[in-house]
């Protein structure tokens, strides 16, 4: 498969939470804002890109009895640096993501993209994979949050996007609306995958 090819896949054949359907709960957790999803989905990618580096140029170093351990603290040590410099440089973002970002440690689609993809690759296929991976999930997660906000609120990244009578869904910026607007983007890539 091509470098273009690797990259490509991540922004529609497997995409991660719509086609893989993994990353779901920083997926319904912090897509409340398209910009709040959008944070997520960068940090995620830096540590995703970061991670399947690293992995791969240690592939045939790293013990097999020991590679999931050895992959946790290499994602670990990738979410620490993302989560110092978002405090540093992006603190009201940060405010608001804030436990999630943590949670990045365990986000399935990293461990699975190291384990499943860069750990039996070489670097320059494991760099695009890490790209088209997280720049799918950064995609997803700001379609998501811009939905949910232009629905749930009448505005999208702090801009009213409706007439001054329209009255905004404010059920879609609960969790349960998440779930909705997840089901319901869901159902119209099931349809699109179709045809």
């Amino acid at each position: 498969m091509g470098l273009a090819k690797e990259f490509t896949k991540g922004l529609w054949q497997e995409l991660p939470p719509f086609r893989l359907v993994l990353g779901l709960c920083p997926t319904l957790a912090v897509t409340t804002a398209a910009e709040n999803g959008i944070g997520m989905g960068l940090a995620t990618t830096f540590v995703l890109t970061c991670s399947n580096i690293l992995v791969s140029l240690l592939r045939n170093i790293i013990p097999g009895k020991v590679r999931i351990a050895a992959f946790i603290v290499i994602i670990a040590s990738f979410v620490v640096t993302v989560e110092l410099l978002m405090q540093a440089y992006f603190y009201p973002l940060y405010q608001v993501l804030g436990i999630f970002i943590p949670l990045i440690v365990v986000n399935c689609i990293i461990l699975g993209r190291a384990e499943a993809f860069a750990s039996k690759r070489s670097l320059l296929p494991s760099i695009m994979d890490g790209l088209g991976i997280g720049l799918g999930f950064t995609m997803s997660l700001g379609f998501l949050g811009a939905a949910r906000e232009i629905l749930g609120g009448g505005t999208v990244f702090g801009l009213s996007v409706f007439w001054s009578s329209f009255e905004p869904m404010a059920f879609l910026l609960k969790p349960p609306g998440a779930f909705v607007c997840l089901g319901l983007i869901l159902g119209l890539i099931n349809i699109v995958s179709r045809r």
